[in-house]
Protein backbone atom coordinates (compact mmCIF):
# COMPACT_ATOMS: atom_id res chain seq x y z
CA UNK A 1 0.00 0.00 0.00
CA UNK A 2 1.21 3.52 -0.78
CA UNK A 3 0.75 6.36 1.69
CA UNK A 4 0.92 10.05 0.85
CA UNK A 5 0.77 12.68 3.57
CA UNK A 6 -0.33 16.26 3.10
CA UNK A 7 -1.15 19.26 5.24
CA UNK A 8 2.13 20.06 6.91
CA UNK A 9 3.32 23.62 7.28
CA UNK A 10 4.17 26.34 9.74
CA UNK A 11 1.88 27.43 12.50
CA UNK A 12 2.19 29.54 15.60
CA UNK A 13 2.13 27.94 19.01
CA UNK A 14 -1.45 27.39 20.10
CA UNK A 15 -2.61 26.98 16.54
CA UNK A 16 -3.94 24.00 14.63
CA UNK A 17 -3.05 21.89 11.62
CA UNK A 18 -4.75 18.95 9.98
CA UNK A 19 -2.66 16.31 8.29
CA UNK A 20 -4.10 13.84 5.85
CA UNK A 21 -2.84 10.48 4.64
CA UNK A 22 -4.19 9.12 1.38
CA UNK A 23 -3.76 5.38 0.93
CA UNK A 24 -3.78 3.47 -2.32
CA UNK A 25 -2.94 0.04 -3.59
CA UNK A 26 -4.63 -1.92 -0.84
CA UNK A 27 -7.91 -2.51 0.92
CA UNK A 28 -7.97 0.42 3.32
CA UNK A 29 -10.20 -1.21 5.90
CA UNK A 30 -7.67 -4.00 6.37
CA UNK A 31 -5.13 -1.59 7.86
CA UNK A 32 -4.58 -0.03 11.21
CA UNK A 33 -3.49 3.52 10.45
CA UNK A 34 -1.07 5.46 12.59
CA UNK A 35 1.17 8.48 12.87
CA UNK A 36 4.76 8.82 14.02
CA UNK A 37 6.98 11.87 14.19
CA UNK A 38 10.66 12.62 14.27
CA UNK A 39 12.30 15.83 15.35
CA UNK A 40 15.93 16.64 14.50
CA UNK A 41 18.32 14.67 16.70
CA UNK A 42 15.53 12.65 18.28
CA UNK A 43 14.17 9.15 17.91
CA UNK A 44 11.12 8.56 15.79
CA UNK A 45 8.18 8.41 18.19
CA UNK A 46 4.63 7.18 18.19
CA UNK A 47 1.89 9.80 18.00
CA UNK A 48 -1.28 7.79 17.65
CA UNK A 49 -3.19 5.10 15.80
CA UNK A 50 -6.71 4.23 14.78
CA UNK A 51 -8.08 0.76 14.40
CA UNK A 52 -9.64 -0.73 11.31
CA UNK A 53 -13.19 0.49 11.77
CA UNK A 54 -12.24 3.75 13.45
CA UNK A 55 -13.88 2.76 16.69
CA UNK A 56 -10.74 2.66 18.78
CA UNK A 57 -7.85 5.10 18.96
CA UNK A 58 -4.57 5.23 20.84
CA UNK A 59 -2.42 8.26 21.60
CA UNK A 60 0.94 9.08 23.05
CA UNK A 61 0.64 10.81 26.40
CA UNK A 62 2.35 13.88 24.98
CA UNK A 63 -0.47 14.54 22.52
CA UNK A 64 -3.48 13.13 24.34
CA UNK A 65 -6.28 15.70 24.54
CA UNK A 66 -4.73 17.87 21.81
CA UNK A 67 -4.49 15.56 18.78
CA UNK A 68 -7.29 13.55 17.20
CA UNK A 69 -6.94 10.73 14.70
CA UNK A 70 -9.78 9.83 12.39
CA UNK A 71 -10.29 7.91 9.19
CA UNK A 72 -12.68 8.00 6.28
CA UNK A 73 -12.87 4.47 4.96
CA UNK A 74 -14.92 5.58 1.95
CA UNK A 75 -12.14 7.97 0.93
CA UNK A 76 -9.20 5.73 1.92
CA UNK A 77 -7.84 8.56 3.99
CA UNK A 78 -6.65 8.98 7.56
CA UNK A 79 -6.35 12.30 9.35
CA UNK A 80 -4.43 13.80 12.23
CA UNK A 81 -6.04 16.91 13.68
CA UNK A 82 -3.50 18.76 15.78
CA UNK A 83 -4.74 21.49 18.13
CA UNK A 84 -3.00 23.59 20.76
CA UNK A 85 0.30 22.98 19.03
CA UNK A 86 3.49 23.49 20.98
CA UNK A 87 7.01 24.17 19.73
CA UNK A 88 7.97 20.66 20.86
CA UNK A 89 5.44 19.23 18.39
CA UNK A 90 7.59 20.39 15.50
CA UNK A 91 8.80 17.37 13.55
CA UNK A 92 8.42 15.42 10.37
CA UNK A 93 5.18 13.49 10.66
CA UNK A 94 4.85 10.08 9.07
CA UNK A 95 1.71 8.15 8.26
CA UNK A 96 1.95 4.40 8.77
CA UNK A 97 -0.16 1.35 8.07
CA UNK A 98 -0.20 -2.29 9.00
CA UNK A 99 -2.79 -5.04 8.88
CA UNK A 100 -2.11 -6.19 12.42
CA UNK A 101 0.64 -4.29 14.25
CA UNK A 102 1.96 -6.45 17.10
CA UNK A 103 2.57 -3.34 19.19
CA UNK A 104 0.46 -0.29 18.45
CA UNK A 105 3.16 2.15 19.53
CA UNK A 106 6.10 0.26 18.13
CA UNK A 107 7.67 1.76 15.05
CA UNK A 108 8.83 -1.68 13.94
CA UNK A 109 5.21 -2.84 13.91
CA UNK A 110 4.26 -1.03 10.72
CA UNK A 111 5.11 -2.31 7.27
CA UNK A 112 4.10 0.77 5.31
CA UNK A 113 5.31 4.34 5.72
CA UNK A 114 4.62 7.58 3.93
CA UNK A 115 7.35 10.00 2.91
CA UNK A 116 6.64 12.40 5.76
CA UNK A 117 5.41 15.95 6.00
CA UNK A 118 7.09 18.76 7.94
CA UNK A 119 5.32 20.53 10.78
CA UNK A 120 6.94 23.65 12.17
CA UNK A 121 5.61 25.43 15.25
CA UNK A 122 6.84 28.92 15.97
CA UNK A 123 6.82 30.30 19.49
Amino acid sequence: VQLVEAGGGTVQAGGSLRLSCAASGGIFTKYVMGWFRQAPGKEREFVGAIMWNGGDTHYADSVKGRFTISRDNAENTAYLQMDLLKPEDAAVYYCVADEDPPAIAGRWSYDYWGQGTQVTVSS
